[in-house]
């Protein structure tokens, strides 16, 4: 494996947490239709422990989305108030080893309109999208247990309940149903520059973040340009020579070029692996805005790339392609911030629109080792559509998106999109630790573990991606 990791394991979480405004009137008080409260640029998170909730006959009627029907003994929330603005909400608790069986309802109130929404279910069973066990990530004592993110768009109030499982098992003292310390978290993505296309060949650009002080990868020193940060440029110099340091985005390629570069990269001769696919436009973390100061300093690779697992983020089909990169910017904060991991889970997010972003530092061309699906994310690569495919369709662009990244990152490697390969299991609910588990090089998150992930109708889009892939990477 070539490990690498860097000493300073500290995750600069800059959280924000908010004491929500307890009102004491059945509604609440209208937004302001004057100047809205500036998003913070660099993002924040309101973390409110959730309280036991009581029978619905002892609450004040009249209150936005106040169910009149009983409640089930156990249940947990918090009543409809006034917080500081957020756009993505999840719930976490204590023990990331310990299962929540029950449902997760939320609903918010609209910046713009003032209006509620409806109730919105979470996904409760987001354990399999984790680091692995056994890994210093997953033992470094930060790690959460979470229900998927959900965007939810701009907001300022918002209203939760949980209610237990009949029959659940216990999981404390006293016959508790529900994870002790249960909080929901309120994510703001912060605000973002625009993307600007910078040549990745032979063009130069300049950028900002924010950061503290990182180490090096295995190329030696980190120089940043003026104005940059070291983490900043720490992140931004492992996608060098594919992109100029400070660049947002990393161009496309055609094939003929794409084969050409990883040759000379690998010293190889355009003979010995020919099978490479066009690279795709890819929007780099300086593009879609990373705070680079939540994650881990350093990176962690592991030996190469066998398969590529399709996910997809179960955060909800409400966004525009204009936010996709706040949507980004929040599921990173929620990886980092809320659920204690030391970056981004996913290698790679895809949008709706099929824009392809970088997901977790340490450069798109490298073995990065992410925490996307746990127990295989060892020689895999993770891929995240943005939004939740159970009952909708995946757009094709999205889906188009995925092939022409997968024919491009598995053909770096060496690897037909058709075939199959085989890992070795980290541990999970379908494998034991140690069992070699022979899987397609795409494969679908639910191959791997027990999850609904990737959704059924973006799963069954998995067979002729495989087709579209090695038919890009130009294999007979």
């Amino acid at each position: 494996m070539r490990g690498f990791l860097a000493s300073s394991i500290g995750v600069a979480t800059a959280a924000a947490l908010a004491l929500p405004l307890a009102l004491s009137t059945p509604a609440l008080a209208a937004p302001s239709q004057g100047a809205a409260a500036p998003v913070a640029p660099a993002g924040s998170t309101q973390s409110l422990p959730l309280a036991p909730l009581g029978p619905a006959a002892d609450r004040s009627p009249g209150v936005p989305g106040m169910s009149t029907s009983p409640r089930l003994p156990e249940t947990r929330g918090l009543t409809p108030r006034e917080v500081k603005r957020f756009s993505l909400v999840g719930v976490v608790w204590d023990d990331a080893g310990t299962e929540l069986f029950g449902r997760v309802q939320v609903r918010t109130r609209a910046v713009a309109t003032g209006t509620w929404s409806d109730w919105q279910d979470i996904e409760t069973h987001n354990g399999e999208h984790a680091p692995d066990l056994g890994t210093r990530e997953s033992g470094s004592g930060r790690v959460r247990g979470s229900t998927a993110p959900l965007w939810v768009g701009d907001s300022d109030g918002v209203e939760v309940r949980v209610q237990a499982q009949p029959g659940a098992p216990a999981t404390r003292a006293g016959a508790a149903r529900l994870p002790s310390g249960m909080r929901i978290e309120l994510v703001d993505p912060g605000a973002s520059g625009p993307v600007t296309v910078v040549d990745a060949k032979n063009g130069a650009g300049g950028a900002t973040g924010t950061a503290d002080e990182p180490e090096g990868d295995d190329k030696g020193d980190v120089v940043a340009l003026p104005g940059m940060t070291m983490e900043t440029a720490e992140s931004s110099s492992a996608n060098v020579p594919l992109a100029a340091l400070g660049a947002k985005e990393i161009t496309a390629l055609d094939k003929a070029d794409t084969t050409a570069d990883a040759v000379a990269d690998s010293g190889l001769t355009a003979a010995a692996r020919p099978y490479i696919g066009p690279r795709p436009r890819i929007v780099t973390r300086l593009g879609w805005g990373a705070d680079e100061s939540l994650r881990e300093s350093g990176f962690v690779y592991t030996g190469t790339v066998k398969a590529a697992f399709v996910h997809h983020s179960a955060s909800g089909n409400n966004y525009a392609c204009k936010d996709a990169p706040a949507v980004l910017r929040s599921l990173y904060r929620y990886h980092v911030v809320s659920s204690g991991w030391r970056d981004l889970g996913y290698n790679f997010a895809v949008d709706k629109c099929g824009t392809v972003y970088e997901g977790r530092a340490g450069g798109v061309a490298k073995a990065v080792l992410g925490a996307h699906t746990m127990g295989f994310n060892t020689d895999s690569m993770g891929v995240a559509v943005l939004g939740t495919y159970t009952s909708t369709n995946p757009p094709a662009a999205a889906v188009k998106a995925v092939a022409q990244l997968t024919a491009w990152k598995l053909g770096l490697f060496n690897r037909d999109p058709r075939a199959k390969t085989t890992l070795k299991s980290g541990g999970g609910n379908r494998f034991k630790k140690g069992t070699n588990v022979k899987l397609n090089v795409i494969s679908g998150h639910r191959d791997g573990f027990a999850t609904e992930c990737p959704g059924k109708l973006l799963y069954a889009q998995l067979p002729p991606t495989r087709t579209s892939s090695a038919k890009l990477q130009g294999r007979p």
